[in-house]
């Protein structure tokens, strides 16, 4: 329904041309964007809901004051699995989890693995590489989350969190504290979640137009063949390459597939190809953008370089095994 408001807005009210790249990257644009806030407003409605009768303060200090032996790493890669969001609809789901006092390493497993395995990218990776390649993948997409995130958690990255984060993660903590005393009801509280949920889409807004504006721009006018044509040589630096080209770009796991499909017939090494599609899904400037609001530009950089690192790895390791 959304793709068709957006079809119609794009193509019928603006009268561009579907098949123009402006009329791509607009169309992009205005699908995205309303998907974003309005998943961003469900979300954080749903993670007040929770965080005004769970009490997250006691799960927070369980996940820190507890060894679990890497289970809450797995926990958290295995939910971004099975939802299937791209790199900037997981950050509403990001921002809940970091609003509720979630330990930040185990958020950021979740934000990794989140846009890189869904079951719709592993439905079409299994008809397009077979299931011996599928399962590497899968299996290499929770464990990058899950190392990924522990590695992140071990730096003590909290003081990098931005102050308007700091801000609603107080203000929900003494809010959910009031309402315990006052033994409220939920429709007494209901009022306060809808208003915080609005506050925080208000909050992120700029950003998300930026960041999906950069998308669209992306989207619609980056000549077709480019990156093919720069990654066709399996020469030692062709997989840094690949992800350095990969992580401006911004689409979904099942968008690039097909993509990935025309790379490997075109002779580009698998692990190539791959380490290319998980620096498109995995990392994109629109998500650096979108996590401005919840990061300084430190943490961005870390996270980014991070992740990075570990999917050329990945994708020298793909090169080996496949």
């Amino acid at each position: 329904m959304l793709q068709r408001f957006a079809d119609w807005l794009a193509y019928g009210v603006l009268s561009l041309d579907a098949q123009s790249r402006l009329g791509s990257a607009v169309d992009f644009f205005i699908y995205d964007t309303i998907k974003i806030l309005i998943l961003l407003f469900i979300i954080s409605s749903i993670m007040g809901v929770i965080n005004a009768y769970f009490p997250i303060e006691r799960l927070r200090n369980y996940l820190t004051k507890h060894k679990l032996y890497g289970l809450q790493y797995f926990f958290a890669s295995f939910f971004g699995a099975i939802t299937p969001f791209c790199s900037c609809s997981s950050i509403p789901l990001f921002i809940g989890f970091v609003k509720g006092g979630i330990p930040l390493g185990v958020t950021f497993s979740f934000l990794i693995t989140s846009p890189l395995v869904n079951e719709v990218a592993v439905a079409m990776f299994l008809g397009t590489f077979g299931l011996r390649i599928t399962i590497i993948y899968v299996v290499s997409g929770i464990l990058l989350g899950m190392i990924g995130g522990f590695v992140l958690g071990k730096l003590k990255l909290e003081p990098y969190l931005s102050d308007w984060v700091k801000k609603i993660q107080q203000d929900s903590t003494a809010e959910t504290e009031q309402w315990e005393r006052d033994k409220a009801t939920f429709m007494q509280r209901l009022p306060g979640i809808i208003h915080d949920s609005w506050g925080i889409v208000k909050g992120v807004l700029l950003y998300v137009i930026i960041g999906i504006a950069i998308g669209g721009a992306i989207h619609g006018y980056v000549p077709e063949g480019f990156f093919q044509q720069h990654m066709s040589q399996s020469n030692w630096y062709a997989v840094p390459l690949s992800v350095i080209l990969g992580v401006p770009m911004y689409a979904n796991a099942a968008g690039i597939v097909p993509v990935i499909e025309v790379f490997v017939a075109k002779g580009i090494p698998i692990g190539t190809a791959l380490a290319f599609m998980m620096a498109v899904v995995g990392l994109s400037l629109p998500e650096a953008t979108l996590l401005k609001k919840v990061m300084t530009w430190k943490l961005i950089g870390i996270f980014f370089g991070t992740i990075t690192l570990f999917i050329i790895l990945s994708g020298y390791l793909f090169n080996w095994l496949l």
